[in-house]
């Protein structure tokens, strides 16, 4: 079985003094862009006193592991009061549409007064020069029949007739244990803009993973589909990283004891681990991921080794 042979922290927010008052804390999400040889910007999301979201970056050769810039000012803050993405932006994978432009998905949050949190998605654009831009004004999924109440953290990978996407759809905010049922919906698209939706796509049996979220999705040398994700059972239990597979490319099943990776015995990954993103490099794959308190010790490396 495939086994995630852990690198080590690759970037520690609490390490670093004098951070901008929008990324005092976390560096969640992590998404690696590729800028030149083995350097990768690494974009997260951060957060300021109130806990609000925005999209931080360093830059990092993945390598020989060393920081080769930290950004100090955000890329991309989050929204004035009332906007869709008022409470913070959480990054999902980054993808090159129909129209040659390179797009980020995120969830945006929405902290309402006298309600509770909700998420649609909203797109930012990757410019030329590797720095992030509001694509659209309004959200680019929302809640609908299918997804009745709070969207999340999608993934867009290319499909043979145009785009694929899974995200995080909430169900109930209690799922009959005092935890909330999120699952991963599927949809589709020709141009990678407008989204055909196809609801649930991987199975959570509740009880036993039941709270999804941030999935990334890799290709298997034999044409089927791998996807990584955050999960928590029932009420109590820290995020864990699971695993599901689709050996056609289609029908998912959940193999929760072949993830490869788990929580270290102590450390800034003993606790939790969440949030992981997969990509290939140098003929190697790789994983971001984060630990303890949902990316307040920041993220680290894993590469993939054959068990």
């Amino acid at each position: 079985m495939p086994v995630w042979e852990k690198l080590g922290q690759l970037y520690d927010p609490s390490a670093v003094t004098g951070r901008h008052a929008k990324l005092l804390t976390h560096c969640a999400n992590p998404l690696a862009v590729p800028l030149e040889g083995d350097v990768y910007r690494v974009f997260y999301s951060g957060r300021d006193a109130q806990k609000r979201s925005s999209v931080g970056a360093v830059d990092i050769n993945i390598a020989t592991h060393e920081i080769v810039e930290d950004h100090h000012a955000p890329f991309f803050e989050y929204g004035p009061e009332g906007s869709f993405y008022a409470d913070g932006v959480s990054i999902g994978n980054c993808y090159r549409a129909a129209d040659g432009l390179d797009y980020i998905l995120f969830m945006a949050w929405q902290v309402p007064p006298d309600a509770h949190w909700r998420g649609d998605v909203g797109r930012l654009r990757l410019t030329a020069d590797k720095t992030l831009e509001l694509a659209e004004p309004t959200p680019h999924l929302t809640s609908d029949d299918i997804d009745p109440i709070s969207l999340s953290y999608p993934w867009v990978r290319p499909a043979p007739d145009g785009y694929e996407m899974w995200y995080g759809s909430t169900t109930t905010w209690d799922a009959g244990n005092g935890e909330m049922e999120h699952v991963f919906n599927h949809a589709t698209s020709t141009d990678g803009h407008i989204w055909d939706k196809k609801g649930q796509a991987v199975p959570s049996p509740i009880g036993v993973a039941q709270a999804f979220s941030r999935p990334t999705v890799a290709t298997r040398r034999d044409g089927g589909l791998d996807m990584w994700f955050s999960y928590r059972g029932p009420p109590g239990r820290t995020y864990r990283i699971g695993y599901a597979g689709a050996e056609d490319g289609k029908t998912w099943e959940l193999a929760l004891d072949e993830t490869g990776i788990d929580v270290s015995p102590s450390g800034w990954d003993s606790e939790m681990i969440e949030y992981p993103f997969v990509f290939d490099h140098g003929g190697e794959r790789y994983m971001l991921y984060n630990g303890n308190g949902y990316g307040a010790t920041g993220f680290g490396l894993a590469i993939l080794r054959q068990g």
